[in-house]
């Protein structure tokens, strides 16, 4: 039945049966995460056959002829700019490789465009603002970055295939000062929505006012299927950028960071010729290398696609009960009662919440006096404001099953009372 069809009465009597049952799950002293979206430990276990592939007996000495165990091959080994070539199918000379973590790659990304600009134009520190275009609700460390740069952000609605199209393509043409976007296009952070091949077409085609302009197209889960046999497509937007006459105007990212060790991995930006080679000539100026015996560790770990491929397969297995199981929950439990919707994803690390109007923040919150720690609230907008306190991110990668079963009971009766108590608000 609709709660807002339900009499006074009704809803204080539900009121009182589901505080009941909250206070006795907060008696548990439960200490529950679904939080962040970190892989578990049965994920981490999957990669560490890795940490004995390199020893004594190992050959150094690879495609580049040097040494990898010295300084040098700025770019990265090409064994391992092949290997993300293969990921993001493009060419190994269209990519660099970098540290341990895409995020420190995108920030670094936006630092040099503040500090040196972007292939000849002004230095993003000498303009007087700087706008950067955010599809809500999207990744909160995206707009932490914004955020230090001292950007304005601008809210972009997410519909189901992707941002709003009309919004971008008009705010973009007309505004100089807009100087980016952030993208999450596959099995995005946090609905795990995938851009349709329409999208990713009309961002190649996009027709910025500014020349420095540049999508910012985080492609984190790329190859995290939660349904391997059936994975899910999307057109690739360096060649679609190419093909439209903009090569320069993406910047496409991607690491193996939840593929294989969190913050050990390996992480790759993928794009034109120019913007490479401008990136590596930057780059001289703060590293000799980055870590070649972390990148051969993982080319040796991963000698071909099939085996990565067949790795993945193994966290889709560990990962796809604990999504069913959420979902099959709040489906049960939520389901018809006219309080809230959920998304379905088939891939990343999360599935995207959204509340009545009002209730996020008191859900998180009773959540956590309950021992279930989530997101906070609005973090999935630019400053952590939420105009409508609804969204709220759901990871359950991390706990077990078991846990991830107490964390949704404990969610759904939240859920429940801050409903009812909005209801009752407006009546």
């Amino acid at each position: 039945m609709l709660y807002n069809e339900m009499t006074k009465a009704e809803l204080l009597k539900l009121r009182e049966e589901l505080m009941s049952a909250y206070e006795e799950k907060k008696g548990l002293g439960l200490n529950l995460s679904m939080a962040r979206g970190k892989p578990s430990k049965e994920q981490l276990e999957l990669s560490m056959p890795m940490l004995d592939v390199i020893n004594k007996d190992t050959q150094f000495v690879g495609e580049d002829k040097l040494d990898i165990r010295n300084y040098g091959v700025l770019p990265g080994i090409m064994e391992a700019r092949k290997f993300f070539a293969d990921i993001l199918e493009v060419k190994p000379e269209n990519i660099v490789l970098y540290g341990n973590a895409s995020l420190t790659l995108m920030y670094d990304t936006i630092a040099r465009a503040y500090v040196k600009g972007i292939l000849g134009s002004t230095p993003w520190c000498k303009l007087p603002k700087v706008k950067f275009l955010c599809p809500v609700p999207g990744y909160d460390r995206h707009f932490a970055i914004s955020e230090f740069f001292g950007m304005e952000m601008i809210n972009v609605p997410m519909n189901e295939d992707g941002p709003d199209m009309d919004m971008v393509e008009k705010l973009v043409s007309e505004d100089s000062a807009i100087k980016g976007i952030w993208c999450v296009p596959k099995y995005s952070n946090p609905s795990g929505y995938v851009y349709s091949d329409e999208v990713v077409k009309r961002f190649a085609s996009l027709k910025p006012a500014a020349k420095d302009f540049r999508i910012y197209w985080d492609n984190a889960y790329i190859i995290h299927h939660l349904y391997p046999n059936e994975p899910t497509k999307i057109l690739n937007i360096v060649e679609e950028c190419a093909k439209a006459g903009n090569p320069d105007m993406v910047y496409e990212f991607c690491s193996t960071s939840k593929v294989t060790f969190p913050g050990a991995g390996i992480s790759a930006m993928a794009s034109s010729e120019a913007n490479i080679k401008s990136t590596i000539a930057m780059m001289g100026s703060q590293i000799i290398s980055h870590d070649k015996m972390n990148q051969l560790r993982h080319i040796l770990f991963f000698p071909t696609m099939e085996d990565l491929e067949a790795h993945m397969a193994k966290h889709a297995d560990i990962m796809r009960p604990k999504f069913e199981t959420v979902i099959t929950m709040l489906n049960d439990e939520l389901g018809g009662l006219g309080i809230a919707e959920w998304t379905e994803p088939r891939g990343g690390y999360f599935i995207g919440f959204d509340a009545m109007e009002g209730c996020a923040k008191k859900i998180v919150s009773m959540c956590a006096d309950a021992g279930v720690v989530m997101t906070d609230a609005g973090a999935t907008y630019p400053y952590g404001n939420d105009p409508k306190d609804s969204n709220i991110r759901i990871a359950p990668s991390f706990p077990t099953i078991d846990e991830l079963i107490e964390a949704c009971k404990i969610f759904i009766i939240c859920v429940k009372v801050a409903s009812i108590d909005k209801i009752l608000e407006n009546k």
